[in-house]
């Protein structure tokens, strides 16, 4: 997994900086490193990394900022905020920016190892089998998981690593009303979180999806959400 992976560390904290650094070269990822911003932004453009760990608090730009510029180009590398406030509003923001995850400082190194490549994982593309399509299909929507393609009534749909994963989930389970919380665990990987994170991307799902066709996103009240003709 971390052969040939290269990770963009951002933090203005020389020694946070350097130990991450060392970590993930003990590791096996290849590494960059940028104390602001604008650096993180110049790095992302230029080295072209697999992933960022993005510090929030930067002196210049912000890491919710650095991620919103990075999305709005078109950069959807996987992200993953490192943040000395574990409140509900910044774990939301950061996530629903485009973040993929957040470490909350302070951290374990083994622990931050392990998010790396678990949202690495969750970035790659299954390999294309032979004699595995890959492909979903629900009324006119059509997900394609080998080559990560999403298509209604013919028309390509353009989404993110994560709005991709939560869909084929939805897909996966068609017609099962599936709670917020099983939600984040089948699309996030994590046992317990905010659930204003899945109602936040489930909206983004309909804002693509629903202009193309009948609603296929369902809401029950209370318990979850559907996908369904």
């Amino acid at each position: 997994m971390s052969e040939n992976r290269r990770v963009l560390v951002v933090d203005d904290e020389p020694n946070i900086r350097d130990l991450i650094d060392v970590a993930l070269r003990f590791h096996g990822f290849a590494t960059v490193t940028a104390g602001t911003g604008e650096e993180a932004l110049r790095a992302a453009g230029e080295e072209r990394p697999d992933l960022v760990l993005l510090d929030v608090m930067l002196p210049d730009l912000d890491g919710f900022e650095v991620c919103r510029r990075l999305r709005a180009g078109g950069d959807q590398v996987p992200v993953i905020f490192l943040t000395a406030r574990d409140t509900p509003s910044d774990t939301v923001t950061g996530l629903t920016l485009g973040g993929d995850d957040y470490v909350t400082k302070p951290f374990s190194i083994e622990a931050l190892i392990a998010r790396v490549r678990a949202v690495l994982r969750r970035a790659t593309p299954p390999p294309t089998s032979s004699s595995e399509t890959g492909v979903l299909r629900v009324a006119d929507l059509e997900l394609d998981e080998a080559h990560w393609r999403v298509r209604r009534g013919g028309v390509d749909v353009d989404l993110s690593p994560t709005e991709f994963r939560l869909l084929a989930y939805l897909m996966r389970n068609a017609g099962m009303v599936l709670s917020r919380t099983q939600l984040l665990a089948g699309v996030w990987g994590w046992d317990h979180g905010n659930p204003q994170v899945v109602e936040t991307y489930i909206s983004y799902l309909r804002r693509k999806l629903d202009p193309l066709g009948t609603p296929l996103i369902h809401t029950q009240r209370g318990v979850g959400y559907a996908l369904r003709p």
